[in-house]
């Protein structure tokens, strides 16, 4: 199965949201964390999207190897455990996957960069803690603890994307809010996205 959408957004973009929606459609879809129910293949048990993808990219070439179930994937960082990998950032990779999947389609989920930080600042340690005392593409060990930090890391990295992009018509950025999202995404990969909404949104807002 050859990746037929992967999304280069930030985590607390709608991401899960794209991972439920392309499930409705008919996609496989791996999102964050590969779970057991997934696939039969023990191997890949509650594997991380973004270590698979450096696998597979350093040891093939290929950074989709290791994803022969599936055919999407919608959230690519990893933060855990003092681990920083964040695939939508690095070059060399998306070229590969662009090399290797010729006809993949690409997405950047966005919001308005205020809301991305005030939900990064709301979901667990991801604000206060896990960003300032990583080092991350960008955002290096000691900055992202306060909202202008954040939202010039985030604007930066769309910034990025479209200069890595420009003028390709395999990749769409797309504010999930707008209301044109779902169909955009949808023209974009030629597919029909029967359900849009809301999925795994913070239970609290930062104050």
């Amino acid at each position: 199965m050859t990746l037929a959408v992967v999304n280069l957004g930030l985590p607390k973009t709608g991401t899960t949201t794209l991972a439920r929606a392309l499930k409705v459609a008919g996609f496989k879809v791996a999102d964050h964390r590969i779970r057991p129910k997934q696939t039969d293949n023990t191997d890949l048990h509650d594997k991380f999207v973004a270590n698979l993808l450096y696998h597979g990219y350093f040891e093939t070439g290929d950074p989709g190897a290791y994803f022969a179930e599936f055919n999407a994937l919608t959230e690519l960082s990893l933060l855990r455990n003092g681990k920083t990998l964040w695939p939508q950032m690095d070059f060399a990779l998306i070229d590969a996957i662009r090399k290797h999947h010729p006809t993949v389609r690409f997405l950047a989920t966005r919001r308005a960069s205020w809301d991305v930080s005030q939900s990064m600042l709301a979901w667990s340690d991801l604000g206060l803690d896990r960003l300032p005392a990583s080092d991350i593409p960008g955002l290096p060990e000691g900055f992202g603890e306060t909202s202008k930090e954040r939202m010039q890391w985030i604007d930066g990295h769309y910034a990025h994307l479209a200069a890595i992009f420009a003028g390709d018509p395999a990749f769409l950025e797309v504010d999930v809010t707008a209301t044109t999202a779902q169909n955009a995404i949808a023209t974009h990969i030629a597919t029909d996205l029967p359900w849009w909404g809301r999925a795994n949104t913070n239970h609290r807002t930062a104050g």
